[in-house]
């Protein structure tokens, strides 16, 4: 695993949402390392934001232990593709499928293709988010805010509403929430502040959820390199991105990939309501 490399890194940006092949260096996604056990076998998964990054590296690891994948993605299209491949190359099935999250029909038309084409939904993975970097409360504009929370949180919610009534007892609603849900960073406040509102909902939710014993969690990751940093930070920031973390780097999608694997497990069956910080040591509290 290439998870080793430390910066500074060369001076790059990309415009939003950003594509994988062209950061320096290209992030791994446990393509070569992750080998699965069939923790996951014969369940179904959406994943969003699937196509690069943490969903990525989330769709490999559970295609690898025996799940069939639905990725959304915004248009990302050629790294959509590759990770179908990687899916396929498991032997599972793996659909994707493009379109805005912010979008409740969307969302719930998400969900419906899952249960026709995959046959059901037994995780359902949150993890697509938006961000764009303001070093001036004046320079966010109510479009801004306003767009952050549809994608980060009030899709989560069409998406939870529309699943949980398909899902069955020992499903998991995995969230990305973030080490900003705990530490904002004031210049991704709005991203932030969405962040600590995906912790809450999660907690909140694993509470409603118990008697139907589906289970809801989330991951908060620390400074990962994908292609959100170098499409949304400025290149003075993603020069230096991750060394403020005491293991001195960013963190690889491969290395969120056991965390999610174990939240969606059904042997978790008592983890519920719970943050796992992955974060190169940087407590979260």
């Amino acid at each position: 695993m290439s998870n080793t490399v430390i910066p500074p890194f060369t001076p790059q940006s990309q415009k939003m949402p950003g594509i994988t092949a062209q950061m320096m260096p290209v992030p791994d996604h446990g393509e070569q390392s992750y080998q699965g056990s069939g923790k996951l076998k014969g369940m179904k998964a959406i994943i969003t934001g699937g196509d690069s990054g943490i969903g990525r590296a989330v769709a490999i690891a559970f295609a690898r232990e025996g799940a069939d994948i639905l990725i959304s993605y915004l248009n990302e299209h050629e790294d959509a593709q590759e990770t179908m491949q990687w899916v396929e190359e498991a032997g599972r099935k793996c659909l994707a499928i493009a379109g805005d999250i912010a979008s409740a029909q969307h969302c719930r038309n998400l969900v419906e293709t899952a249960i026709h084409e995959l046959g059901g939904v037994d995780i359902l993975v949150n993890n697509a988010a938006h961000q764009a970097s303001f070093t001036s409360l004046n320079d966010i504009t109510d479009e801004e805010w306003g767009h952050t929370f549809q994608v980060n949180l009030h899709a989560m919610f069409y998406l939870v509403k529309a699943a949980v009534p398909h899902m069955k007892a020992g499903s998991a609603i995995i969230n990305t929430a973030s080490i900003n849900s705990d530490q904002p960073n004031p210049t991704l406040l709005a991203y932030a502040t969405s962040k600590g509102a995906i912790q809450n909902f999660t907690a909140g939710l694993a509470q409603l959820l118990a008697e139907r014993k589906i289970r809801a969690n989330a991951v908060a990751p620390g400074p990962i390199w994908t292609p959100l940093i170098p499409s949304t930070l400025p290149e003075k920031a993603v020069e230096t991105f991750g060394s403020q973390v005491p293991m001195k780097r960013p963190g690889q999608p491969a290395e969120l990939q056991t965390a999610y694997v174990m939240l969606a497990d059904p042997l978790s069956s008592y983890v519920s309501g719970t943050t796992i910080a992955v974060t190169g040591g940087k407590p979260i509290l």
